[in-house]
């Protein structure tokens, strides 16, 4: 029996318009799941799944994917969600590897979102009520770490934003540019990510953004933590679903399913190892992440693989340009085909799969496709790599980084100084109700240890947004700045 696992079909749905044209959430998964059914081209498919994993958003059903079996009548499925934290692209490879192994012939992985609706509620004054299913899944998987420190949350909360701008004035500084260089160059990226978008049947947008209105704050593009501004954030309010069949290769022959509808994973990795980012070593080269993209580097080089497509996690700038770096891409690469979260719709906890779909897509269309899929969870926290082709070139290997990275990668203890100094290694500014604070990463000068500190300072803040901060030694007392 071949059990090498095989993507046989593939859905997307996306929605705008008014209130009364919108489905929920649920809705979208189903229309999805239906898509891709049909795109196999053998409706038995259903009758062959094993399990349906989906990834959690922001709606509350508890079990979308019983819901989903039984309205579709599909038989013995099990079901699982996927909380926060746990990389989309783990329940793909989880996918692989049970066919691989032969624990499941056919698994079906589902996302969706529909904060639009939510979002048009309001503007409309309509009442939305979701669907309540009170079912538990037959497995919740969770992360098995918290994502943030009490100190990060006290003063950035629990939103990304902060935490990326941190990263992001660190990769900066690691760059050597100007702040209004750096500033205009990912304007630029993201001008042209939002090109691909509007291009994009599926993507959220309809026009390109220019990079200079990016680059200036203003009513439409408010300020979120410096130096990111909306535009440069991943776009949550959108109506959007997908749906992956992957099923073992013996099943796709038993099922008649045309050659031409087959695209398989070459290889996977990931790295699951929880650093909160406070007290990350190195802030934008986490040891994980390069041991996971030299796998997939190393896998292309000894099979003479040509990627053909990337699509690089887009949830914020920083994001991109890590996964750049780590890939040897350079800034005229080409880095997604999606056209971006912020622009072709970054939907909380699944846009792996969207990306995934797209690809998947396009590798269809070529004769010898390759694509490479980037995703990540938490604060830059979780990072995953996967190889997808046309051809069947090698045979599918994963590989989990995370107990190397373990080993080689400590956190770095958090200072108990009252009064002291200290380099800064990364720094933002949040705006609140018209009042400004800075934020910022320090490695303490006496015991090399990190420090959370702030400033609101409006002096110091001005200056922080027209010169380089990271690097610079500063004082501190308790936890301010002096």
């Amino acid at each position: 029996m071949n059990n090498r696992p095989v993507v046989i079909g593939i859905g997307a749905i996306q929605q705008k318009g008014d209130f009364k044209d919108l489905d929920e959430a649920l809705i979208l998964m189903e229309q999805a799941t239906q898509k891709a059914i049909k795109d196999s081209t053998n409706v038995n498919i259903k009758n062959h799944l094993d399990e349906i994993s989906v990834p959690k958003g922001f709606w509350k059903y508890r079990d979308p994917g019983k819901w989903i079996a039984k309205r579709n009548d599909f038989k013995n499925v099990k079901t699982s969600v996927s909380k926060i934290g746990v990389l989309q692209q783990n329940l793909l490879n989880s996918a692989c590897n049970k066919i691989l192994n032969g624990e499941i012939n056919a698994s079906l992985i589902l996302g969706g979102e529909s904060r639009y609706k939510m979002l048009r509620s309001q503007i409309e004054n309509q009442k939305y009520i979701a669907t309540e299913l009170n079912t538990n899944p037959d497995k919740y998987i969770k992360a098995a770490d918290d994502l943030t420190l009490k100190e990060e949350e006290l003063e950035l909360g629990s939103m990304a934003v902060g935490y990326y701008a941190i990263l992001e004035s660190a990769f900066r500084a690691s760059s050597k540019k100007e702040l209004k260089d750096h500033n205009r160059d990912i304007a630029n990226l993201y001008s042209k990510f939002s090109q691909l978008a509007s291009d994009n049947d599926k993507g959220w947008i309809d026009k390109p953004i220019e990079a200079s209105l990016i680059e200036q704050q203003s009513k439409k593009n408010p300020l979120q933590a410096y130096p990111y501004n909306k535009y440069h954030c991943a776009s949550w309010n959108v109506n959007q679903s997908c749906a992956i069949i992957i099923c073992s290769e013996s099943l796709a022959d038993k099922l008649d399913i045309p050659i031409s509808k087959r695209v398989y994973p070459l290889a996977s990795s990931e790295t699951n190892h929880m650093i909160p980012t406070l007290q990350r070593p190195d802030l934008i080269n986490p040891i994980g992440m390069k041991l996971a993209a030299n796998f997939i580097l190393d896998i292309c080089k000894e099979n003479k693989l040509k990627v053909d497509d990337y699509d690089l996690y887009s949830c914020f700038p920083v994001a991109v340009q890590m996964f750049a770096k780590s890939l040897g891409l350079n800034s005229n690469s080409q880095m997604t085909i999606t056209g971006g979260m912020p622009f072709a719709g970054g939907p909380l906890n699944s846009y792996v799969l969207h990306s995934t779909v797209k690809l998947i897509s396009r590798i269809r269309e070529r004769k010898n496709g390759l694509g490479i899929i980037t995703g990540v969870s938490g604060m830059m926290t979780k990072q995953s790599y996967a190889l997808w082709s046309k051809n069947p070139d090698i045979s599918f290997t994963h590989k989990d980084f995370t107990d190397n990275a373990k080993h080689l990668e400590k956190p770095v203890e958090i200072s108990n100084q009252q009064k002291g100094e200290g380099i800064i290694i990364g720094y933002t500014i949040i705006k609140k109700d018209d009042l400004s604070k800075a934020i910022m990463f320090l490695s303490t000068t006496n015991d090399e240890k990190r420090k959370l500190i702030t400033s609101s300072d409006e002096s110091i803040i001005k200056l922080m947004e027209k010169k380089e901060w990271v690097g610079k030694k500063v004082y501190f007392e308790k936890n301010q700045l002096i």
